[in-house]
């Protein structure tokens, strides 16, 4: 069979468990085949299908993330390793990478701090945007730091990352002129689709009942960690905006929102004003 018929044929079976059916697909046969999407799409389309394309797609129609089928996953300039025991980064993130160019410009920050790193995602695409900033990744899951280790020496930005296992910023004593974080915000007992629930380490996705927990603890370190002048940027779910704002708010913050391509209230932009 040709790569076109297969990618014809696996889209049909995929559009099961998927909304990006053909996109699964076209993303699995340049995995399979070793190459870039833009390559197969343009010169390997009428090649012959590889053996192995079919149980990519039966992997993914057992609901496995493309992300981690692949082991990659493209975040803001950078590329990232992820697998098992890591959360996959989505575009949704990004919003706060935006937000934080909209403070700091071309010249950026010269400290940031990243917590929850995960496989490094936040931390090292602003380290990629400002190649003379260096800064701190903590997460208190050694499975997402051997991830964060690897994209960082890949990435050629391990002399720039402290990468440090930790309970969200405790026992930190550095103040950061920039504060990323994308935590866990999911309420308990959330109903979510077999492609997260099944895959995705439940510590990076629920956080309490209402899902704040995770931000009820950082409304409490962030003010003895963000430096004089700083900017602080949050990750939040759909309708949590009140919510969180109003813990941030209790701590003195200065609170602004920027919404995600999809006009979801995405992110929480934190100022503190020193007296």
């Amino acid at each position: 069979m040709k790569v076109r018929e297969a990618l014809n044929s696996a889209a049909g079976r995929l559009a099961a468990v998927s909304d990006t059916a053909r996109l699964d697909a076209e993303l699995l046969m340049a995995h399979s085949l070793g190459v870039e999407r833009e390559t197969l799409l343009l010169h390997r389309v009428d090649d012959e299908a590889p053996a192995s394309f079919r149980s990519l797609v039966d992997r993914r129609l057992a609901h496995e993330p493309v992300a981690y089928i692949t082991g990659r996953r493209a975040f803001w300039t950078i590329e990232l390793e992820v697998g098992p025991g890591v959360l996959i980064p989505r575009p949704d993130s990004e919003t706060l990478i935006e937000a934080a160019i909209g403070r700091f410009g071309k010249k950026g920050p010269a400290t940031i701090l990243d917590l929850g790193t995960g496989p490094g995602t936040l931390l090292l695409a602003a380290l990629d945007q400002w190649p003379r900033a260096a800064g701190t990744g903590v997460d208190n899951s050694e499975a997402a730091l051997a991830y964060a280790r690897r994209n960082a020496a890949r990435l050629g930005l391990a002399d720039r990352a402290r990468l440090v296992s930790g309970d969200w910023g405790e026992g930190l004593a550095e103040r950061y002129e920039l504060i990323l974080s994308n935590p866990p915000y999911i309420e308990s007992g959330a109903v979510l689709s077999p492609d997260v629930a099944a895959w995705e380490p439940d510590e990076a996705l629920y956080a309490g009942s209402d899902g704040t927990d995770a931000y009820r603890a950082l409304a409490l370190m962030l003010p003895q960690l963000l430096a004089p002048g700083g900017l602080a940027c949050l990750e939040i779910g759909a309708g949590q905006r009140k919510k969180v704002s109003w813990l941030f708010a209790m701590q003195g913050f200065t609170i602004e929102s920027r919404r995600d391509l999809r006009g979801v209230e995405r992110c929480l932009v934190l100022t503190l004003d020193r007296v």
